[in-house]
């Protein structure tokens, strides 16, 4: 029997590099999938490139609770109940010191990394089935500081509070609920973030990046993905609480 088989796992971000990829490695495990992001061109082209009738994609804004409640329903609509919820989506905001920060930016980052997670663990954790499991994107940066990124930061630090109140909230239903904490990874977000710096030096940000890290590379989404399968899987049915560090030794120094 493949690690997923007939699980219902609902996963926010999911056109986003890991968001795409843990989808792909959880189909591969028998699992059904619903796909949450914002814009639909961007779903339809991913839900093409998985190519499975076991998946299924809801266009929503995980910053509104409406949107939040309407992507719940839907998965119950669809599959008939919710096994895991990767709650995974967010952005990195603005590159600049907090007093030059611009508000409607930090305003944004946390509408998407925070009241996202929140209005995820609020919605969804409810309607899941006993004995789930609940993964919470954080990030190196909801455990450190980093220059620059303080809406980020802020947002990230913010997830692991959410993460331990509704893991105590929710144990007498047996659903565990852990975050997730990746280093740089190798996608959208982290090109960004690299241009942002330097715009006409992103590569040697991206080497300074990865001097702070043990195996000297970023991750792939694939790795992290790895790690969100774990969690997922009956293989973790004791790890409530904790924060999962995924970051090729960035923090151990």
């Amino acid at each position: 029997m493949k690690t997923l088989e007939n699980k219902v796992i609902l996963i926010t971000g999911g056109s986003g590099g890991i968001g795409k990829a843990t989808a792909k490695l959880f189909l591969a495990e028998g699992a059904k999938v619903m796909l949450v992001a914002r814009g639909e061109d961007k779903l339809k082209a991913t839900a093409k490139e998985l190519n499975s009738e076991n998946l299924a994609y809801c266009n929503a804004d995980v910053s509104k609770a409406e949107d939040v409640q309407n992507y719940t329903k839907a998965t119950l609509s669809k599959f008939g109940g919710i096994d895991v919820f990767f709650n995974n989506a967010g952005i990195e905001g603005s590159v600049e010191p907090i007093k030059d920060y611009p508000n409607a930016d930090f305003e944004n980052v946390i509408d998407i990394n925070l009241k996202g997670v929140w209005f995820g663990c609020k919605y969804v954790i409810p309607k899941m089935n006993d004995g789930g499991s609940v993964i919470i994107t954080s990030s190196v940066a909801g455990l450190k500081g980093f220059s620059g990124l303080g809406g980020y930061v802020a947002s990230k630090h913010a997830i692991v509070g959410i993460m331990r109140v509704a893991a105590i909230e929710f144990s007498e239903r047996k659903i565990r609920v852990n975050t997730i904490h990746p280093g740089p990874v190798n996608t959208r977000m982290m090109r960004a973030i690299e241009e942002s710096i330097s715009p006409s030096h992103a590569e040697d940000v991206k080497k300074d990046f990865e001097k702070d890290i043990l195996f000297k590379r970023y991750a792939e989404p694939e790795e992290i993905a790895q790690s969100v399968l774990f969690l997922a899987s009956d293989t973790s049915t004791y790890i409530t609480g904790i924060t999962h560090i995924i970051d090729g030794g960035m923090t151990v120094g």
